[in-house]
């Protein structure tokens, strides 16, 4: 498999520019082109952390289109999603929903982004207190959420309290949903984490309003909007007090913290040998998620897009 990640390194996508619609939105990750009812979802390879785009990871979009799409054939029935078609290993055909200003982000454990917030003494900024003398990777009595608002990327997303969002952003009608879905997903996430011999530590969710129905939307539970720990390392690792065995971006944002970088300036340049460990980690936690080999698409990524999106007529 080192080899076929080697000889991709020259052929990621890191940008794509196809005749769909005139209607486009590049993101961080995906570039969306938007059509009367659907949107065209292509996610590319670029990776990014602390709200900067940092590169590219060899068949990192494959493996988050895949991931994705058997959480959304997995959690149909528990909650409804956007997801009509994946045409191609990274393209999704979705409904156009209307999107909520806000992330849903649940958590079973203290760490990362929350755990470096608590440890400079910043708490309560999502409307309620934590307690005091929690150590790092603490698992909570039960999921908490600290929803952030959703910027515009180079800018950062923020804590929001419960109370601003339904008093200024969203219904809350429809954010009390948005909150029981996110628990109800995180639930069925855990649950198939723990069978597979992973934790699903915290993850994000995103929601839309499609045909006055609400519906999660974007992705779920995949390595780049979750963070996941293995299990059998978990105990261990945490009574001697050092980091979790971690198959997710979070492998990125310590890699970035090492150098120096966590959010304000330039961001170090990726060299070969991180991109290579981190295509690696996905295709790890791909292979114990889905309980199957990833198979790599080897080649042109635009090109193979370019083919399978003409079979369906979907290209001007």
């Amino acid at each position: 498999m080192i080899e076929s990640i080697k000889s991709q390194l020259d052929n990621t996508l890191e940008k794509i520019d196809l005749k769909i619609s005139d209607d486009h939105y590049s993101g961080k990750v995906r570039e969306n082109f938007y059509l009367d009812d659907k949107i065209v979802m292509i996610t590319s390879d670029r990776v990014s952390a602390f709200d900067h785009i940092l590169g590219t990871i060899p068949f990192k979009g494959q493996i988050l289109n895949e991931i994705a799409c058997f959480w959304f054939n997995k959690t149909k029935d528990i909650v409804p999603n956007h997801f009509i078609s994946s045409p191609d290993e990274q393209v999704l055909i979705t409904k156009k929903a209307k999107t909520l200003p806000v992330e849903v982000i649940v958590r079973q454990y203290i760490t990362g982004s929350l755990w470096r917030e608590y440890k400079q003494g910043i708490n309560g900024q999502y409307g309620f207190m934590l307690p005091e003398n929690l150590k790092e990777n603490q698992e909570f009595d039960k999921p908490i959420l600290t929803p952030s608002t959703k910027a515009e990327y180079g800018l950062h997303d923020e804590p929001i309290s419960r109370e601003k969002i339904v008093n200024s952003l969203v219904d809350e009608k429809i954010y009390s949903k948005a909150e029981k879905y996110a628990l109800q997903l995180f639930d069925a996430g855990q649950k198939w984490a723990n069978k597979m011999g992973l934790i699903l530590v915290d993850t994000k969710y995103e929601f839309g309003v499609y045909d006055d129905e609400l519906i999660v939307i974007d992705e779920i539970h995949t390595p780049d909007s979750s963070r996941y720990w293995v299990k059998d390392e978990y105990i261990d690792r945490y009574n001697k007090g050092i980091g979790q065995k971690m198959l997710d971006k979070e492998n990125i944002r310590k890699w970035l913290i090492e150098k120096g970088f966590q959010g304000e300036g330039i961001p170090p340049k990726l060299t070969d040998d991180i991109r290579i460990l981190l295509s690696e980690k996905y295709m790890e936690l791909y292979k114990k998620l889905l309980g199957e080999d990833f198979v790599p698409s080897v080649g042109n990524v635009q090109s193979r897009i370019e083919r399978n999106l003409s079979k369906i007529e979907l290209l001007k």
